[in-house]
């Protein structure tokens, strides 16, 4: 499935390995470079891609003359890794959230639309099993008229991980759950019910670590409420997703099964899985509850639209709008949540 692109990606951790590096792979990129310094990885990456470079800065990736560079660093390296890959000509898919904050995003698509090329965010939830099982719903009108959204990541580790950067980093060094989470559940969110306005935010930390708790509610134009939340603490973590009308529920329970597959080096060959990518969906209807056909999971769609994008011209996966939007978003929730 070759297409004679070629790929350099900053950063060979769980992002840049397991994520990026296989659904590259899974659509047919060349993977021609990795910027890493880490020597553990280093030596993943030998195994994993024999023929890619192993690079040690933004200037040999720059060098390396890539047809797209996918940034998987850090949060805080964002933003000038990807206006300096930009400013050199070559289109940038960044690892969400696009950067720490709505000022540096902004800046980010500054550069891009100056330079006259392509730059997007991977919102890759928005090709889980359940948001795609919530569009096919949605155009059946089994639920009714659909009034609330909820949404949740959360899972009950109440020690923490000190040693995780996410954990242990200050928001403005690019740590805490709220932009590590909430970019997922509110890309989601306005994909499938358009922007809403911010009704009600709390961020805080827990653990005493990085914020570890987020609940946020937007109100959107069509009268659908959403309620988002993210935690680490809860000791009975409420389904993933509870989407209500005045007819019914679906509710799904169990997290899309695409990242367990390529934690477990499974990945879309040729552009397909081979594998069930579907998470179990019900329908509930007081004490009736029946199950309900779900739709597959497929990450690789934005790899192939980003394809689709270096070769025709057409659209990158993920707006810049909507990136802008969710750091707005984000922002506003940590300000609301600081007075």
């Amino acid at each position: 499935m070759s297409n004679g692109l070629r790929v350099a990606i900053i950063g060979y951790g769980l992002a840049g390995r397991t994520f990026h590096s296989l659904l590259l792979k899974g659509v047919g990129f060349e993977i021609a470079g990795v910027l890493t310094k880490n020597q553990e990885r280093i030596a993943l990456l030998k195994g994993d891609f024999p023929d890619a470079q192993v690079l040690s800065s933004v200037a040999e990736v720059i060098a390396l003359k890539p047809d797209l560079v996918v940034i998987a660093s850090p949060n805080n390296f964002h933003a000038p890794q990807a206006i300096e890959i930009l400013r050199a000509g070559i289109p940038v898919v960044v690892d969400k959230p696009m950067a720490l904050n709505a000022q540096e995003t902004q800046e980010i698509i500054t550069a891009a639309e100056s330079a006259g090329v392509a730059v997007t965010t991977f919102f890759n939830r928005r090709w889980d099993s359940d948001i795609l099982t919530i569009k096919k719903i949605m155009t059946e009108g089994t639920l009714g008229n659909i009034f609330r959204f909820e949404a949740r990541f959360e899972r009950f580790r109440p020690l923490g991980n000190s040693d995780s950067w996410r954990e242990h980093l200050s928001p403005a060094e690019g740590g805490g759950k709220l932009l590590d989470l909430q970019p997922h559940l509110l890309s989601t969110t306005i994909e499938l019910f358009g922007q809403g306005e911010l009704k009600y935010s709390s961020v805080r930390s827990l653990r005493g670590l990085s914020d570890d708790d987020s609940f946020l509610v937007l109100k959107h134009s069509n009268n659908v409420d959403s309620y988002l939340s993210a935690c680490e603490v809860m000791g009975s973590p409420g389904p993933r997703i509870r989407l209500t009308g005045d007819l019914a529920s679906l509710v799904i329970h169990g997290l899309d099964p695409q990242e367990s597959l390529l934690r477990q080096g499974i990945y879309p060959a040729d552009g397909k899985w081979s594998v069930d990518t579907r998470t179990p969906a019900l329908i509930h209807r007081g004490e009736e509850i029946t199950e309900y056909e779900s739709v597959p999971g497929d990450y690789v769609q934005f790899y192939l639209q980003v394809k689709q994008s270096l070769i025709e011209g057409t659209p990158m996966p993920v707006s810049n709008a909507d990136a802008l939007y969710v750091a707005q978003i984000l922002d506003q929730a940590r300000a609301n949540s600081t007075r």
